[in-house]
């Protein structure tokens, strides 16, 4: 895991289990993280912090994750965002793409695939 510098992650979930099951993983090893239940309070940390990379629920209220990368890129230009979603089919994965998301995760996500994403997403990044 690349620690090298003070690595922020943004989880975003409107399922406060899974926030804090993902938040469990991360901050033990070193990372910052901040927690939203919305694409709208994301898009307010994105403003407002230093995000390095974020994990984006695809379906939240209102806002979906993706709707969230497009706004975080016209804030702060492409932050490494991995969407994750318990409907993962190829449509989804190309506008994923094609909105410079690093990937699509399916739910359940297992700790060592969300361990090895963020990591290799925050090698290509920075």
């Amino acid at each position: 895991m690349i620690l090298d510098r003070d690595y922020s992650i943004l989880i975003t979930d409107d399922d406060p289990a899974q926030r804090e099951t993902l938040r469990e993983i991360f901050e033990p090893v070193g990372y910052r993280t901040f927690l939203a239940e919305s694409g709208e309070e994301a898009i307010d940390i994105v403003k407002d912090q230093d995000v390095h990379l974020a994990l984006m629920d695809m379906n939240l209220p209102r806002l979906s994750g993706l709707e969230a990368i497009t706004i975080f890129q016209q804030i702060k230009g492409v932050i490494p965002t991995i969407l994750i979603t318990a409907e993962r089919d190829d449509n989804l994965v190309r506008k994923a793409l094609s909105a410079n998301a690093f990937c699509v995760l399916a739910k359940p996500v297992s700790r060592n695939v969300v361990i090895y994403v963020v990591t290799r997403a925050l090698e290509k990044y920075y």
